[in-house]
């Protein structure tokens, strides 16, 4: 049986520097490999020049960094927004999408949402992802390849690198905790794609023990609760985890997140018409978050095939807002992108491919 190739797209520094010597290689070709894969988006290792043809051969023999397979990529026609459709090895799929923000004065912000597990177990009744269950976490290497692999479309167009990374897509991030946080240091690091901590966004849904243990790990990111309810009768309907993780403990762990860590929480929140989007839903919600360092970020829900759910008038959500802000609770409401081409919050899904 022919050993697996190791994927290098995945491996952290320190890795890379074990990788080079297993091979018999010196250790300064640890980080020229690291350059090429995510600093030239390099997928062939013939294009590695300054590595000898022997060197390139070897690391044919033994390693991989393929892009993954781009099945599909849609384009938004209202905002640019590019979803992509990605096959793996193993012939599942999982949704990847490109964000612009063109308006940014400083510097013009691109943003990858990446999945991180093929299919969702959490089951929220409101999201497409969760409809066709779990099948699989993603390696370390398949959530760090999505990155990778959008970094070279938009090479190829001149545009990029991505510098906001959201792990908002397919998935539950902290049910994949290991393979999550391992992208996440890739990310970051200096020798990989060097996106600032607090560019990276993970989101859950609330995995209470999972949200403790980010606490210790002390990075900068941006941790983002995936709320949707202001009680617990409510989050029960709508995030069946809430009845395992109910509000009081979830607001404890976010308690002791923002104590350990001292940042910020961002609590989302998708207003649906008739279920979350009264005037009692905003002061309940307020009264929830009262005295918590955070923000509410209010998103408009998008339509998502076989639920009833309808996004909130814009009455409502005015309303709601104002409701927030009176009592003293920060926040905003979410840039819409990509909802033509179902690449928005809650519709990405596991798909077949034609």
């Amino acid at each position: 049986m022919r050993e697996k190739k190791i994927a290098l797209k995945g491996l952290l520094f320190s890795e890379m520097q074990h990788f080079v010597k297993d091979i018999g290689e010196p250790k300064f070709r640890a980080q020229q490999l690291m350059d090429w894969i995510y600093k030239k988006n390099a997928v062939d290792f013939e294009e590695m020049t300054n590595l000898s043809k022997t060197l390139r051969e070897k690391l044919n023999k033994c390693a991989t960094i393929n892009d993954l397979q781009n099945k599909n990529c849609s384009v938004s026609k209202i905002d640019g927004t590019m979803k992509f459709l990605f096959a793996l090895e193993d012939h599942h799929t999982i949704e990847s999408v490109i964000m612009f923000h063109p308006d940014r004065v400083s510097a013009k912000r691109v943003t990858a949402c990446i999945s991180t597990q093929v299919g969702c177990a959490m089951g929220c009744s409101f999201c497409a992802t969760g409809k066709s269950g779990l099948v699989r976490n993603l390696t370390s290497s398949e959530i760090v390849n999505q990155v990778a692999t959008l970094n070279h479309v938009l090479a190829a167009s001149n545009e990029g690198p991505i510098n906001n990374v959201v792990i908002m897509g397919m998935g539950e991030p902290l049910a994949n905790y290991e393979s999550t946080l391992k992208a996440i240091h890739i990310f970051n690091m200096k020798e990989g794609f060097q996106v600032g901590a607090r560019h990276i966004t993970l989101s859950t849904c609330g995995l209470v023990p999972q949200i403790l243990r980010l606490a210790k790990e002390e990075l900068q990111i941006v941790l983002a609760i995936s709320l949707h309810a202001p009680n617990d009768t409510l989050r029960n309907q709508l995030i069946p985890i809430n009845r395992k993780y109910p509000l009081a403990q979830l607001i404890d762990a976010c308690q002791q997140y923002i104590h350990d860590t001292g940042r910020r929480i961002t609590f989302e929140y998708s207003l649906m018409s008739g279920v979350n989007d009264t005037s009692h839903d905003a002061k309940e919600l307020a009264a929830l978050l009262k005295g918590l360092l955070c923000h509410v970020n209010l998103i408009p829900i998008n339509p998502v095939e076989d639920t009833n759910y309808k996004r909130a008038t814009e009455v409502h959500i005015a309303k709601f807002k104002e409701i927030l802000e009176e009592k003293g609770i920060p926040v905003s409401r979410r840039e819409e992108k990509g909802a033509d081409i179902e690449a928005a919050c809650g519709q990405l899904r596991r798909r077949q491919m034609t």
